[in-house]
């Protein structure tokens, strides 16, 4: 029983769980922002092609 107590009161896995949801929410917005703005780069050479 003092096993199973001690397993539910560590935290430390949870520390890594926490720090790994953090990096993947990060990731999700970097690759929105950089899908955004290669979008809007190749509309930005388009317009400078069709000038030329």
């Amino acid at each position: 029983m003092k096993v199973f107590k001690k397993f539910m009161e560590d935290e430390s896995g949870a520390t890594a769980i926490e720090y790994g949801l953090i990096a993947a929410g990060i990731a999700v917005a970097i690759i929105g922002a950089v899908n955004a703005l290669g979008t809007t780069l190749s509309g930005t050479f388009n317009n400078v092609t069709n000038q030329l």
